[in-house]
Parts: structure tokens; sequence; C-alpha cells
């Protein structure tokens, strides 16, 4: 299995919009995102975000969130642990939290999967997106579940 981690955030005229902008920051605001669950294959590879096919259907791990409060402070945080029977993903996000809070509680709740599987962690990233809301803003972060055919070539 191959995973890429992505993270964005923006600001747009409406919450879609502000949301859409995050995705296309991060690069995969021209595919479908299909959200499912936290599991990943033994000895999974994190590569780089390869250009994707527009319109592909591409599943994902997503933390998002999105405000129109003048000044709120976003945070969207996406935790991975890889050991060498599985792996587990796992979103959380916070507004007008301390992002390293956000960020720890995302990896004791992954660290917390893989002990209750009994899996050591072999490899561990956290990836976070920060947005202080101007008018209408969007955080966004990401597992990318890579597969040759909606990588364009």
């Amino acid at each position: 299995m191959r995973i890429t981690i992505v993270s964005g955030n923006s600001e747009g005229p409406t919450e879609l919009n502000a949301f859409d902008n995050a995705l296309y920051e991060a690069e995969i605001g021209d595919v479908n995102l299909i959200k499912v669950s936290s599991m990943l294959e033994a000895n999974t590879k994190v590569e780089k975000l390869p250009k994707l096919k527009a319109g592909s259907m591409v599943n994902c791990v997503l933390s998002s969130l999105t405000s129109k409060n003048k000044c709120d402070e976003l945070v969207a945080c996406i935790a991975v642990a890889i050991g060498e029977e599985l792996g587990c993903v796992v979103e959380t996000n916070g507004i007008n939290q301390n992002p390293e809070d956000v960020k720890n509680e995302a990896i004791e709740m992954v660290k917390y999967m893989m002990d209750k599987r009994g899996v050591e962690i072999k490899e561990m990233i956290v990836e976070e997106a920060h947005h202080t809301v101007d008018e209408i803003g969007s955080a966004i972060a990401a597992v990318i579940y890579l597969r040759d055919d909606i990588i364009e070539k």
C-alpha cells in the first residue's frame, strides 16, 4: 500500500469555496474524495504526492474544518502510525485550541489504536494545517491512498 499526506488552508467567499480552496492548496482539489476508515496495510509506504488524474475517485482519511467567525484559529490534524503488521490513521481538529494540544490528541489516539492491536509503531507522521480566519476560512489535512489508476502518467 502507498499513501501520501497533504494539508492546506485557505479563505473563500462561502464555506464551500473556502473548503474547496483548501483542498486545491493541498493539491487534491481536482479529485473526488471518498472518506474511508483508518486502517493501513503492513509496511505501508509514504510517498510524495504525484499528479492525480482530474475527476478520479480517491480514497482518503480527511480532517477538515471551516469557520466564518473572524479570527478563529483552525487546526486540522492527521496522525499516521505504521507497523510491520498494519498501520492506523487518526484525524482530529480544533477551533481556538492550542495547536500542540490538537497534535498531541492525534498522537495519543493513534498510539492507542496501535497498542490495542498489539502492533509496534515503526514510523509515525503527523501533518497539520493551521489557519486564522479572515472572513471565511478552512483548514484540511488528509491521507490519500494511492493507486496506479488515479495517477497521471
